[in-house]
């Protein structure tokens, strides 16, 4: 089956890349001028060549490098840049930086990011990155494409489940969200997994965003343009930070998008402390700042915070921003600078810093070809590889929320079967936002039919909103069939970015639809879910003729396949959900408070698992399989931790009396050496094969006090067959893993004990002041 498979995606290519044109580049060696520019020397160190080039452009020239559709200074043999293109989950046409309408049609779409992290395995991140990448500079080097900047990851907490943009994130959990930004951007920028071999060159340039604390978009009368995001330090310091200090310092990511919210009364892209001070200060960020798209004139023209529009050019100069996604940096950057507001040098700082990006890509090395990353041909986009990945990352992240009486995997004789839903037959579905035209399309209609030939099709609603449908039709079908398979859940008219939603239920009529089918059924009939955000299903999970529950986010150009192949057994799905599941009782919560830790005095339950005290529909790392996985502790290297190395360090009480140090005070190579290994028993006690992720927290012995109540610190993969059993090794890092933030935004170790946990089985760990 793979190889007609792949046959069939060889015969594609032809279809969707034609002949190639040459990029667009800068000091042409046929052009005697280029051996005067020091900016053309190779041999010279970049941030002279980029210090060399501004110094020769005119203000004129200056300001209008600033803004994202930079214009050619043809007296210098630059060329035109746009520094706007989006990869999120595959090369996309949503920048105008890149375009499908020539030689090259399609790119490789792999599942939308919420899915992808499902899987929780870093290296199936990486390679995804690394396809994308690879895709990316294949376009430029075809002349499909007048950038290399492409603006993702997006890294922002999932912080509360009715946020559109939710799906484009890996999740609620600072660590994951971390983790992923790290595999993305160096697989992307075509760096090793490990990090450490980009040696300056770049193969295409990523970007961490929205930066910072920016999960609201379209709320209840409040938009992200206006939201002042009111963040303590705490909070701040252990859940919105974390991801992009991880995408900075571990990722090398070569760019940051400042948001357009305020965080604490000062807008993100004006902010010094965050731009400054933190990301090129503390995190060491060699790299460029943009603004989202038209950020810097709200400052002005909608939040009020600069008086004149000169005043918002220099806020967002000063503060650290480099370039403006938009006009107005265009529009009054000279007047600034004619009003003694804004001196020159600013305006210079901000090119060094991008035109060292456009250098770093090997855009000012001459003919792009026998340079590195120049061979990356056309027949990279949409190869097999690629588009085998994308089914295998679709096939890992489905996640089995139920399975009773062991109702799947559907055998593979079912002779009748009825596929029923508004999203059971809708490509465009499938691909979620900020996607580009995939390789090919399969609907998971498509893909079940070739399972079983007798298969009836009925949408039930006339759309996802289902506010008018066809129920009686949808249960005919559902009377006379074997098995039924209902594809309901979400799309982009539900959820996206500019659009949250205000109620975690169904739309219209489509728990209506599924009931009913379900009474008229012969057997229990399983419901899959497409949607970014979770849903409030709790009618289905307590109802016994719905026998299997699937939530396959929004899978990409492979999921109906991974679909079907996972409902009749050929995979065995092994996916965790990256988010928290919450009832619709959550939606009393206003969307609007930023508070991570509960507060009960204040009927305030917390957000996330680290912190929600509630019901829950599932929680966050739930996730069924055709197997069942058993675990132990086989080997700790200590179960006692000593601090109290050196008496110049000072220990402080919290408020309820337990003693602690600042990790920053212990310091890294204290940090180092006192580095536990945990080894991790897992056993397949099922009779199938599967790909198995373990999630190992941490919790510690003392409740309360702004405390997670637990927080993860290590996933890894392990594909055990039936009935075998494997170990694998995680490296727990105290000063990392087992700190917490305080309420003046510290990280600090705490005396007393704390406990490993994986699966039911827990490990004690004692620190010792």
């Amino acid at each position: 089956m793979m190889l007609s498979f792949v046959s069939l995606l060889s015969f594609a290519l032809l279809f969707i890349h034609g002949g190639s044109t040459q990029p667009p580049f800068a000091c042409d060696s046929s052009n005697p001028e280029t051996k005067n520019y020091l900016f053309c020397q190779t041999e010279l160190p970049i941030t002279q060549r980029a210090r060399d080039l501004v110094s020769r452009l005119t203000l004129d020239e200056k300001i209008s490098q600033l803004v994202n559709s930079a214009p050619a200074i043809p007296r210098l043999g630059i060329p035109a840049y746009e520094w706007w293109s989006e990869a999120l989950h595959g090369v996309s046409n949503v920048g105008p930086g890149v375009r499908f309408d020539g030689t090259i049609k399609a790119a490789t779409s792999f599942p939308q990011v919420i899915l992808t992290a499902a899987s929780f395995d870093p290296y199936q991140w990486y390679r995804i990155g690394q396809a994308i990448g690879r895709e990316a500079r294949a376009m430029y080097n075809a002349g499909e494409a007048n950038g290399m900047t492409f603006w993702a990851p997006n890294i922002n907490i999932f912080r509360d489940p009715r946020w559109g943009r939710g799906q484009e994130t890996p999740g609620e959990d600072p660590f994951v969200v971390g983790k992923y930004a790290v595999s993305y951007v160096r697989g992307v920028q075509g760096d090793t997994f490990q990090g450490g071999k980009l040696h300056g060159r770049l193969q295409a340039s990523a970007c961490c965003k929205h930066f910072t604390a920016y999960d609201l978009d379209n709320w209840k009368g409040t938009n992200r343009f206006l939201f002042d995001a009111r963040v303590t330090v705490q909070d701040l310091a252990d859940t919105y930070q974390p991801p992009f200090e991880k995408c900075v310092r571990d990722g090398r990511a070569s760019g940051v998008m400042c948001a357009y919210n305020r965080v604490n009364g000062v807008p993100s892209c004006a902010d010094s402390s965050l731009l400054f001070k933190t990301v090129r200060g503390e995190w060491d960020f060699k790299g460029y700042v943009t603004s989202d798209c038209d950020a810097v004139a709200i400052i002005h023209n909608d939040q009020g915070y600069a008086k004149a529009p000169e005043d918002a050019v220099v806020d967002v100069l000063k503060a650290g921003m480099d370039l403006n996604c938009g006009s107005y940096l265009q529009n009054y950057t000279k007047s600034a600078v004619l009003q003694k507001k804004l001196p020159e040098s600013q305006v210079d700082r901000a090119l060094h810093n991008l035109y060292a990006v456009r250098m770093r890509l090997g855009l000012f090395n001459g003919n792009p070809v026998p340079n590195p990353f120049g061979n990356i041909g056309a027949d990279q986009i949409c190869s097999p590889e690629h588009q085998i990945l994308a089914l295998e990352a679709a096939r890992n992240g489905i996640v089995l929320l139920k399975n009773d009486a062991k109702l799947l995997p559907l055998p593979k004789s079912t002779m009748s079967l009825a596929v029923i839903g508004p999203n059971a037959n809708s490509p465009q579905t499938l691909i979620g936002n900020y996607a580009g035209p995939p390789c090919k399309s399969v609907t998971p209609l498509q893909a079940l039919e070739s399972y079983v030939k007798n298969t009836v099709y009925h949408p039930g609603c006339d759309t996802v909103s289902c506010s008018t449908g066809a129920i009686d039709k949808a249960v005919d079908i559902a009377k006379r069939a074997d098995y039924v398979v209902l594809i309901m859940g979400l799309d982009q008219t539900e959820e996206r970015e500019a659009l949250d939603r205000v109620d975690l239920f169904l739309p219209g009529r489509q728990q209506e639809l599924i009931v009913s089918v379900a009474k008229a059924a012969k057997r229990p009939v399983v419901l899959v879910l497409l949607s970014g955000g979770p849903i409030d299903i709790s009618f289905a999970k307590d109802d016994p003729r719905i026998g299997g529950i699937f939530w396959a986010g929004y899978p990409g150009e492979g999921g109906g396949n991974a679909l079907a192949e996972v409902i009749f057994g050929d995979h065995n799905p092994g996916g965790r959900l990256p988010v928290t599941w919450y009832p619709q009782d959550f939606t009393k919560v206003p969307m609007t408070d930023m508070r991570m830790r509960p507060e009960s005095s204040l009927d305030y339950p917390g957000r996330t698992y680290r912190f929600y005290k509630g019901d829950t529909v599932f929680e966050f790392g739930y996730g069924l399989s055709y197997s069942k996985y058993s675990y132990s502790f086989t080997r700790v290297s200590q179960n006692n931790l000593y601090l109290n190395h050196s008496s110049s360090l000072h220990t402080k009480e919290t408020s309820d009396s337990v003693r602690y140090m600042l990790v920053s005070e212990v310091g890294a190579e204290i940090c180092d050496e006192r580095k536990i290994t945990v080894h991790v028993g897992v056993k397949n006690n099922g009779e199938l094969a599967g790909k198995h992720p373990v999630l190992l927290y941490v919790r510690h012995g003392n409740h309360g006090n702004g405390r997670p109540k637990k927080q993860l610190i290590g996933f890894r993969s392990v594909i055990l067959s039936g009935g075998e059993m494997g170990e694998i090794q995680f490296e727990v890092n105290p000063c990392e893993h087992l700190s917490r933030a305080n309420e003046y935004g510290l990280m600090v170790m705490e005396e007393g004990r704390h406990f490993l946990v994986v699966g039911d089985d827990k490990h004690p760990i004692t620190i010792i002041i």
